[in-house]
């Protein structure tokens, strides 16, 4: 599935909630809990996205190709806001993460409905996936 095919889906399965922001938060920490995690020996400083309230460990790796993005957040709602990232971005080339607009975070009301500072850390989240398939893509 392309960037944009799985944005779809994803505003597709929040539209389900209409103004319910009490189920899309459940299901943002539902989504939380199917997120790749990272393994513990990477669990490093360097690896910390800088921004965030929690405590967000994200790995990136080229395979074939292909950048593959691995995580884990020390609260829920975060939780479920990386793996968000990691299911739209993960498995793709470098050049269509570096490109994606990611409007579906608009379009599902996210921004919006966040805290400020966890409204930053998605910002920072992004900027650092984005960041690192362009480091990758050298």
């Amino acid at each position: 599935m392309s960037i944009e095919e799985i944005e779809k889906e994803i505003i597709e399965e929040f539209e389900i909630f209409g103004d319910d922001w009490e189920g899309k938060y459940e299901h943002l920490i539902d989504l939380g809990k199917s997120l790749p995690i990272i393994k513990e020996e990477l669990k490093t400083e360097d690896r910390i996205i800088k921004g965030c309230q929690s405590r967000v460990w994200l790995n990136s790796e080229l395979k074939d190709g292909k950048i593959i993005y691995t995580a884990d957040a020390d609260a829920i709602i975060t939780k479920g806001m990386v793996a968000l990232m990691v299911r739209v971005l993960s498995g793709h080339k470098p050049e269509e993460i570096i490109k994606a607009d990611l409007k579906f975070v608009d379009e599902i009301g996210l921004k919006e409905h966040l805290s400020p500072t966890r409204a930053n850390g998605l910002v920072s989240m992004i900027n650092k996936m984005k960041t690192d398939a362009l480091t990758l893509s050298r």
